[in-house]
């Protein structure tokens, strides 16, 4: 099956069987391999990339779901790391290992993109689904705060 989509606006078509999982697309067919395979169930949030601007896990998402839908990965955020929330995760010292990082900053950029000003209560919600084994929690909740204060400024 050939399906056609955006991926970090640029359009692209990749074949494979319609059940195919978005993520091993975008690593092995595609080539960018920011996003990450964690447990391949959709509970630990590695592979969370942005579906038309929402935040799905990629590891559960078929191919056959993005036909002519906007896919966004973390090579979509700037290489230079001048993004707010990046500048915030390097202010905070968030990553250790780092594997889970791609993740969490999909699912951040989806929350400051619909709320500029979260409260503890909406980071928690919405990094909910994002685990990071080294449990920099607090480091990615101040992290958020700033790059949400950088925004609004």
């Amino acid at each position: 099956m050939s399906v056609n989509f955006n991926l970090n606006g640029k359009s692209v078509s990749a074949e494979a069987e319609p059940d195919t999982p978005l993520l091993w697309v975008v690593r092995d067919e595609l080539g960018l391999t920011g996003t990450k395979f964690g447990c391949g169930m959709a509970l630990c949030g590695a592979c969370t990339v942005h579906l038309n601007g929402a935040p799905v896990r990629s590891c559960q998402t078929p191919l056959s779901a993005v036909q002519g839908q906007k896919v966004n990965t973390i090579e979509s955020l700037p290489r230079d790391n001048s993004h707010p929330l990046q500048v915030a995760w390097i202010k905070h010292d968030v990553p250790q290992c780092g594997y889970c990082q791609s993740g969490q900053l999909m699912s951040a950029t989806a929350l400051l993109a619909k709320n500029k000003n979260p409260s503890d209560a909406d980071i928690d919600a919405a990094m909910s689904g994002n685990i990071c084994r080294c449990g920099t929690y607090p480091r990615i909740r101040a992290a958020i705060k700033d790059a949400a204060a950088a925004m609004r400024a």
